[in-house]
């Protein structure tokens, strides 16, 4: 078999991310349309992603993100997006290049990417200023202040880059206790106080 000098499994890659960048600008612009929200996950340690000391400490790889009813100053731009939300009552601001996302799913249609990274990219010091990626975001406000009732489950998503079908998740209520334990690997993602959710990119991983 020939080698495949044209790349085509980044050109496809760099094509899916633009669809992830579209629908984040489409939000940014006109707020979140319908039952649609969005778990965002991204590595923490690549370059250009800008995230608090304390976060760092408890994510110092993987990621996600839920915009759904508490995010506020949602901004994209050409290669990054950047969106404040609030962790256990404390507000955070969070820039994360498009390069840095390794998955994007939305529950209400079962609609859901995955993408690999290049090899060595992630935890290489980035040659370019901080503040560059975040040049230029346009913000809105995010759409309604309550949090999360049910936490639905995230689908594996196998290969990368990979679309999935269109069968309903489950949805798992997230009570009191749910929403004060702190997010795990593995684990159905829960509304920690203040509404923003994180778990761990093994949540878009086959289970064993």
């Amino acid at each position: 078999m020939a080698d495949d000098l044209i790349r085509y499994d980044l050109l496809v890659q760099d094509a899916l991310r633009s669809v992830v960048r579209k629908v984040l600008g489409d939000a940014a612009r006109d707020g979140l349309a319908g039952e649609h929200h969005f778990y965002v996950s991204f590595r923490t340690d690549y370059p250009g992603v800008r995230i608090s000391q304390r976060l760092r400490e408890k994510y110092p790889q993987d990621m996600t993100i839920v915009l759904q009813h508490q995010f506020w100053d949602l901004g994209v731009t050409e290669h990054a997006f950047e969106v404040g939300l609030s962790f256990s009552g404390i507000p955070e601001r969070l820039l994360v290049p498009f390069e840095a996302v390794t998955g994007f799913f939305d529950p209400s249609v079962q609609f859901g990417l995955k993408f690999e990274l290049g090899e060595g990219q992630a935890g290489e010091e980035s040659a370019a200023p901080a503040a560059s990626p975040g040049a230029g975001l346009r913000a809105i406000r995010g759409a309604g202040s309550e949090p999360s009732e049910a936490a639905p489950k995230v689908p594996a998503l196998a290969a990368a880059p990979k679309m999935l079908g269109a069968d309903k998740p489950e949805a798992k209520p997230a009570g009191k206790e749910a929403a004060k334990a702190p997010a795990k690997p593995a684990e159905e993602p829960a509304a920690p106080e203040g509404g923003a959710s994180v778990v761990s990119l093994d949540a878009f991983r086959k289970k064993s």
